[in-house]
């Protein structure tokens, strides 16, 4: 009688340490899983941080891009506004001179 109670006990023993096996495996890869994940969302922030850098970058190229061409175009418009003027005068010093 000894040996089939120990022969079930032995049995027993087995399987619960074939089920917590089974768990710490299962634990294991939930952790690995895990893990991955976090590096994954990680990689995204970083991408996402870093695309929001470009982003600000071109947007102030574009700002100076914009800032230069108006400048640009005001300077433009006012030599043709002296040029204007000097027209003006010197039309004005024709007619002047004609009358003399």
């Amino acid at each position: 009688m000894k040996y089939p109670v120990l022969a079930l006990l032995t049995f027993a023993a087995t399987c619960f340490v074939g089920c917590n096996e089974q768990k710490a495996a299962i634990d294991d890869q939930k952790k690995a899983t895990k893990d991955s994940i976090d590096d994954r969302k990680t990689a995204v922030d970083a991408a996402a941080k870093d695309a929001k850098k470009q982003t600000e970058i071109d947007a102030a190229l574009d700002k100076a891009k914009i800032d230069a061409k108006t400048a640009a175009t005001q300077a433009q418009l006012d030599a043709e506004k002296k040029k204007a003027d000097a027209q003006a005068a010197l039309e004005k010093a024709k007619v002047d001179a004609e009358k003399k």
